[in-house]
């Protein structure tokens, strides 16, 4: 059984405003959905922590290699006109937000798509909802916002113009991120640097 639905990925027509994106509610199938919220990694700070510095099950563990297999490569680099060819992988996961969260930002030169996968419940929130901004000057100027709602799919490519963030929320706001990287040595880096700021996080918690 297919744990992601890539075919309401790939019927699902790609946005080109204001960046090319691409929304897709359910693409976590049922019950990959509640095997992996079930065994999501306890992250009780703020911030992004890299698979290597987590616990967790096998219903996430599952979830994770789906979402890095060849078949996903190939939907998404069709879907978003680019060669995914020997490009890695990289995922970081976040389980908590803080105030200072939801900065509007592109991502870095680096990454060649985002993409997000949401794992909470219903979300009334007003802050948290994630936007896809006409510019890097206005919160309140965007396309189209997403609420982190379990199994939503957001996806997008990385460019000069991808701008993206969130009104402020606090609390438990769970997410998986996998970036297609141009290189070994990025993904590589982004570990280690996530992989130390985790570790400075744990030390101030524990202190």
């Amino acid at each position: 059984m297919s744990l992601l639905r890539l075919d309401a990925f790939r019927d699902t027509p790609l946005v080109r405003e204001p960046y090319e994106h691409v929304i897709v509610p359910g693409f976590v199938a049922t019950a990959a959905l509640t095997a992996a919220e079930r065994d999501f990694p306890a992250i009780e700070e703020p911030g992004s922590f890299p698979l290597d510095d987590l616990d967790y099950g096998a219903g996430f563990d599952a979830l994770i290699a789906a979402l890095r297999g060849e078949d996903v490569a190939r939907a998404f680099a069709e879907k978003f006109a680019v060669d995914l060819t020997d490009r890695p992988t990289m995922v970081t996961v976040r389980g908590r937000c803080h105030q200072k969260d939801g900065r509007i930002h592109t991502d870095s030169k680096d990454k060649i798509i985002t993409v997000l996968v949401y794992m909470n419940g219903p979300w009334d929130e007003a802050g948290g909802r994630l936007r896809l901004l006409r510019s890097a000057r206005d919160i309140e100027d965007y396309a189209v916002e997403v609420p982190p709602i379990a199994g939503t799919l957001l996806a997008f490519l990385r460019s000069a113009r991808s701008f993206h963030g969130h009104r402020p929320f606090i609390g438990r706001r769970r997410v998986i991120q996998l970036n297609w990287v141009t290189g070994a040595d990025v993904a590589r880096r982004e570990r280690i640097r996530h992989g130390i700021s985790a570790w400075f996080k744990r030390r101030r918690r524990s202190a």
